[in-house]
C-alpha cells in the first residue's frame, strides 16, 4: 500500500508516488526517462526519447475534440535533490520517503521534488485516463531543467502541431505566470597555493554556518535570507584580515539555484591565537544575526576545535593565498542586484552563490545568475569575470537561456482567465516572475507559441522542507481539465 493511496485525485498522487521511487537528480534522469518511455509503450502512445533523455508523448483527441487546437503540456522530470546532514539516503539511487502531514506531502530528510514532479504526475494521469475530454495532447517532459535548462535547449519540437503551451512548473495556485527571467550558470575557479601543514604550535578549527532557511534562488532571493556560502566567506575574510589563518577545506550548498542553508570550513591557526580567533568569529556572527533579524532568525555559527582523527590536516592553503581567495570570493556580488522599475516588488537582476567546494586546484564557486533584461545579465557576468580575473581566477559562463517575454495578445491566457473566473468567481493573478522557466526557450523553437504557466501551491522548494498542498493539487487538476475541455 502506498503512502499517498488515500489522497485525491487518486491517479495524480498514485503517479507522483511512482516517480518518487525513481532517483531523478538533475543529470541522473535515464531511469525516469525510460520509465516514461515504457509507460507510453504499454498504452500504445507515440513516444520520442532523444539523446538527452527528453520525452515527447502524443495522445490523440477524444471524440468531439478532433477539430480543436492541440495543447502542448510541459514540465521537467529532474529535481533539486538535497538532504539534511543526518539523512542516510543516497539520492543517486534511493527512493524518497514520502509522508503526509496537515494536508501537505513532503519527504523525510530530503527535498520532495514536487518541482517539477507534480507536472509529470499530472501528465501521466492525463495519458492514463480514458474518461477525460481533450484535444490532441502533446506532452513534453524535459531533463536537466534545474541545472541550466539543458533538455529544453537541446530538444527538437519540429514534429509538434500545437501552438499553445501550458507549462506546469508554477508553485502558486491562483496565479498564471505570463513571463519570466532569463539566466545563466557561472563557474568561478580561484587558484590556491597549498603548503604542508605547519604541525606543532598549530591547531585546527571547524567553522560552520547553520540554521538558515535557504530556498529557491529565484522566488526567495528577495526575502533577505542568508546565503551560507557567502556568509561563511565573509566571516573568514574578516578573520583573515587580522590573523594568519590557513584554509584546509571549505564546502557548502548542493545546487546553484538553491540558496544554501549550511556551509563549513576547516582552518589551521596558531594555537596561541585560537581563543582570539574564536571570539572574532563570534563577533562577526553576532553582526550578521542582527542584520538578518526576522528574515532568517535561526542563523548561528559554530566554531569547534577538532581533535583526534578529525584534526589530521596534511596540507593547507598558505596564509597569503587564503586571504587572497577569501577577498576574491567576498568581492564577487551575491543576492539582489536590481529591482524592476516596471513591476513593483519584482526582482530584475540577481545572482546566487549556490555551490562552493575546495578542490585540489582551488576553490570552486557556482552561481545562478538571473535577469529579465538580457543586457543586464551579460553585464553582470562580465563584471564577475573582471573581478575574478584580478585574482587569477578562471570564469566559465554556461547554460545561458533567454527570458520569456510577455505577450500583449494571448488567446490562451484569455481562455485560462475566463475558465478560472467561471470556476471561482474571481480573476486569477497574472504574474511576471524572477525564477526561470523553459517557456522562453520553447517559444524560440516554435513560431507563434502562446504560453502560460500554472501549478498547485508548494512551499520551500529546493530545500528539505519542501511540501505540496493536497487540496491545491486537486483544485489545479480540476482547473487544468476545465481548460482542456473548453471549446
Amino acid at each position: 500500500m502506498g503512502v499517498l493511496d488515500d489522497l485525491r485525485p487518486e491517479s495524480v498522487f498514485h503517479f507522483f508516488e511512482e516517480i518518487s521511487r525513481i532517483p531523478r537528480r538533475s543529470g541522473n534522469e535515464r531511469q525516469i526517462s525510460d520509465y516514461l518511455k515504457q509507460f507510453a509503450k504499454e498504452r500504445g502512445l507515440a513516444c520520442i526519447q532523444d539523446d538527452l533523455y527528453n520525452i515527447i508523448i502524443i495522445k490523440e483527441a477524444t471524440p468531439g475534440y478532433e477539430q480543436e487546437e492541440p495543447y502542448i503540456l510541459q514540465g521537467h522530470m529532474d529535481m533539486v535533490a538535497v538532504k539534511k546532514p543526518d539523512c542516510d539516503l543516497d539520492l543517486a539511487k534511493d527512493p524518497l520517503r514520502l509522508c503526509v502531514k496537515d494536508g501537505r506531502v513532503s519527504a523525510e530528510g530530503t527535498s520532495l521534488g514536487g518541482d517539477d514532479g507534480i507536472a509529470v504526475a499530472y501528465i501521466l494521469a492525463l495519458l492514463d485516463a480514458q474518461e477525460i475530454c481533450h484535444p490532441r495532447l502533446e506532452m513534453v517532459v524535459t531533463t536537466e531543467e534545474e541545472t541550466g535548462l539543458t533538455g529544453a535547449n537541446g530538444i527538437d519540437l519540429s514534429m509538434l502541431h500545437g501552438r499553445q503551451l501550458i507549462n506546469l512548473d508554477n508553485e502558486e495556485e491562483g496565479a498564471i505566470i505570463t513571463s519570466c527571467a532569463g539566466g545563466a550558470r557561472v563557474d568561478v575557479a580561484i587558484p590556491v597555493q597549498w603548503e604542508q601543514t605547519q604541525g606543532p604550535g598549530m591547531t585546527v578549527l571547524q567553522v560552520a554556518v547553520k540554521g538558515l532557511l535557504g530556498g529557491h534562488s529565484g522566488s526567495e532571493i528577495d526575502k533577505g535570507r542568508g546565503n551560507a556560502n557567502w556568509l561563511l566567506g565573509r566571516i573568514l575574510q574578516a578573520t583573515a584580515e587580522q590573523y594568519a589563518i590557513r584554509l584546509a577545506h571549505m564546502q557548502g550548498g548542493q545546487a546553484d539555484n538553491a540558496i544554501p542553508r549550511h556551509a563549513y570550513a576547516v582552518i589551521e591557526v596558531l594555537a596561541e591565537e585560537r581563543e582570539k580567533i574564536a571570539a572574532l568569529i563570534g563577533g562577526e556572527a553576532d553582526k550578521i544575526k542582527e542584520e538578518l533579524d526576522a528574515a532568517d532568525p535561526n542563523f548561528y555559527v559554530e566554531c569547534t576545535e577538532l581533535s583526534g582523527d578529525d584534526r589530521e590536516v596534511q596540507k593547507s592553503v598558505s596564509a597569503v593565498s587564503t586571504k587572497q581567495v577569501l577577498s576574491c570570493m567576498t568581492s564577487l556580488p551575491n543576492g539582489v542586484i536590481a529591482m524592476s522599475g516596471d513591476v513593483e516588488g519584482l526582482v530584475q537582476t540577481s545572482l546566487n552563490l549556490g555551490v562552493m567546494r575546495m578542490q585540489e586546484e582551488g576553490l570552486h564557486l557556482t552561481y545562478a545568475v538571473r535577469s529579465s533584461i538580457d543586457q543586464e545579465k551579460e553585464e553582470l557576468c562580465q563584471k564577475m569575470q573582471t573581478i575574478a580575473s584580478k585574482a587569477g581566477a578562471r570564469t566559465a559562463i554556461k547554460s545561458s537561456y533567454p527570458g520569456w517575454a510577455y505577450r500583449k495578445e494571448s488567446p490562451l491566457r484569455e481562455k485560462a482567465v475566463s475558465v478560472y473566473e467561471k470556476m471561482y468567481g474571481r480573476k486569477p493573478e497574472l504574474q511576471a516572475i524572477h525564477a526561470g522557466l523553459e517557456c522562453g526557450i520553447l517559444a524560440s523553437k516554435i513560431a507563434g507559441l502562446d504560453c502560460i504557466s500554472i501549478g498547485p501551491d508548494m512551499s520551500d522548494v529546493h530545500t528539505t522542507e519542501e511540501s505540496l498542498s493536497v487540496e491545491s493539487t486537486a483544485r489545479v487538476w480540476e482547473y487544468l481539465l476545465a481548460i482542456l475541455a473548453e471549446k
